[in-house]
């Protein structure tokens, strides 16, 4: 079972790093710095996009307007900080 745990905040982990990736390849590309013309750098935006939109948007849909600033990102980091903690201090500990 602990087993089971660890490659859950394993996958956590990883989910983690590519909602950062999706946010920064966002940035660098709305501000011109990526070529988006370039075949390569679509399919890495494409694949960013289709790891973290489905876990996305259900939270945009419930988030107010803030005009350009999107902090769902921000909300599914904490949401999964939340999950990751829970489940080595609560889990972990009535497993053990």
């Amino acid at each position: 079972m602990i087993a089971l745990i660890q490659t859950i905040v394993m996958a956590l982990d990883l989910y983690w790093w590519v909602i950062i990736a999706s946010a920064i390849f966002s940035w660098l590309y709305a501000f011109n710095v990526v070529n988006s013309r370039n075949q390569f750098v679509g399919s890495i935006g494409n694949m960013l996009y289709r790891l973290t939109e489905p876990a996305l948007r259900p939270i945009r849909r419930f988030m107010p307007d803030l005009g350009g600033i999107d902090i769902s990102p921000i909300i599914l980091l904490l949401i999964l900080f939340f999950l990751r903690q829970f489940l080595l201090t609560t889990v972990l500990s009535l497993v053990v």
